[in-house]
């Protein structure tokens, strides 16, 4: 591993009811440990999992609206209101990495059309692949051993098939690279020994797999498939 940690310095914070601020998850962090090569961050949409990871690539030195340190392209909102208020502890420091922003993919695809690095994309322009190809082409060209990836809900444009095919990029990087990870997957979630961090509770919690709502709802879904939707669209 190289990200050992990340402290939120709150003392610094002028308006701590101010989003992000006051998200829960955010405001009772004080300083979270990474142990594993592999850490999942799971919650609600607005739990904060994405505001923390972008803050973590913010502090990085990456490009917040997606990518590494010299992806330079302007997108509106794209700066972390976070980012200013964490301090990373590394051991040792690492400079090589990048961070995929699922929902600002296609504008991260038109730079690098623009900047004219294809050779490192596989040599054919992302917009002229699906969706699910151009992910899965940026993870096997663009990410390599003795790296940090911080993913975005990166099953965004990956059919289950796909996803299984990242969990082995995974598997392959793990031993020199470190991920970490917000996502919705149960099939991504199900990497094993991972590290899953809960951001639904008032502090950060690690979780078994077993016990995340992902695993439960999908689980219960596919064995009583019938069961639920007669009780989902009762009148």
């Amino acid at each position: 591993m190289y990200l050992r940690s990340v402290q939120f310095m709150k003392e610094k914070v002028e308006n701590a009811r101010q989003y992000p601020f006051n998200i829960p998850a955010i405001q009772s962090l004080q300083r979270l440990e990474f142990r594993n090569n592999i850490t999942f961050f799971v919650g609600e949409n607005g739990s904060g999992k994405s505001t923390l990871l972008e803050g973590i690539a913010h502090q990085c030195g990456f490009n917040t609206a997606g990518g590494g340190r010299n992806n330079v392209f302007e997108m509106h909102a794209s700066e972390s209101s976070l980012g200013d208020y964490l301090r990373l502890a590394w051991l040792p420091k690492i400079t090589n990495g990048f961070f995929m922003r699922s929902e600002s993919f296609y504008q991260f695809a038109s730079h690098v059309d623009e900047m004219g690095t294809l050779e490192y994309y596989g040599g054919r322009s992302l917009h002229e692949q699906s969706h699910g190809e151009s992910f899965l082409n940026l993870f096997v060209n663009r990410f390599s051993s003795k790296g940090i990836y911080l993913l975005d809900e990166p099953e965004a444009a990956l059919s289950p098939a796909r996803q299984l095919s990242l969990l082995r990029i995974l598997h392959d990087l793990s031993g020199t690279s470190q991920f970490i990870i917000a996502t919705h997957s149960p099939i991504l979630l199900g990497y094993p020994d991972a590290d899953i961090l809960n951001f639904d509770d008032i502090s950060i919690q690690k979780m078994a797999y077993e016990d995340t709502e992902h695993y439960q709802i999908t689980r219960s879904f596919l064995e009583n498939r019938h069961r639920m939707l007669d009780e989902l669209f009762k009148d």
